[in-house]
């Protein structure tokens, strides 16, 4: 396990995280936006809990879909056609993190995490898809995107499916953008049941090295309506 500077952060070769033997490659560093998109281009995420240092991951093998192919059960098939719900695109980040936040309380969405990635989303970097029933939040999810990968980070739902329904909704806009991967961190049976695949870590590592290296549409990430996608 590496010891990050926390002024001057520099990641462990891509070489060592490859062979690395646990999930937990380094410790503290900053959660700063330059930090952030660097660790993300090598596989890592900030994963840890109130009052720990800064925990760096790279799980392996790590959990993966691919846009447009989520199963689709029936049951979220008559909720994406029911006409209950609009999405959103970067609307309401804040609020988005907010309730992923209260969903996991200290877990590892801390203060400064909270801090971090909206500082990352007024960067341009991390966006938000918002589900809305009568204008109420009642669902949503929040990532980071590079070049063309996204790195998905959490969801939240206040009505049953709600987070399916905005993942759902993600994985047709970026197969619609050519991303060929949804990065989904760690497996469960839950991601499993929606279609989600494993990489090994070597796999994932060699595939967002070109991925993040490639120029995403630009203006695909503005604030829009994604209603069209339902």
């Amino acid at each position: 396990m590496y010891k990050l500077d926390a002024t001057r952060v520099r990641f462990p070769s891509p070489a060592d995280i490859r062979s690395a033997p646990t999930d937990l490659i380094a410790v503290d560093g900053n959660l700063e936006p330059d930090t952030l998109l660097g660790a993300y281009k090598r596989s890592l995420f900030p994963w840890y809990s109130h009052g720990q240092p800064i925990l760096w991951h790279s799980p392996d093998p790590r959990a993966v879909l691919k846009p447009g192919k989520i199963h689709i059960s029936r049951s979220l098939e008559k909720k994406l056609k029911s006409g209950r719900f609009s999405l959103t695109l970067n609307y309401r980040f804040a609020e988005v993190i907010n309730q992923c936040a209260n969903r996991h309380g200290d877990t590892w969405i801390t203060t400064e995490m909270e801090s971090a990635y909206k500082h990352l989303h007024q960067e341009g970097h991390a966006h938000s898809i918002e589900v809305t029933e009568n204008e109420t939040l009642v669902g949503g999810l929040y990532g980071v995107a590079i070049g063309r990968m996204f790195f998905g980070e959490s969801m939240f739902s206040l009505r049953t499916d709600a987070s399916k329904v905005a993942l759902v909704v993600l994985s047709r806009y970026l197969k619609e953008h050519h991303f060929p991967l949804i990065d989904c961190q760690v497996h469960s049976t839950h991601l499993e049941s929606l279609g989600a695949q494993l990489l090994s870590r070597a796999e994932f590592m060699r595939q967002i090295d070109e991925l993040c290296k490639r120029e995403p549409p630009k203006p695909m990430w503005m604030q829009q309506e994604l209603d069209g996608y339902l």
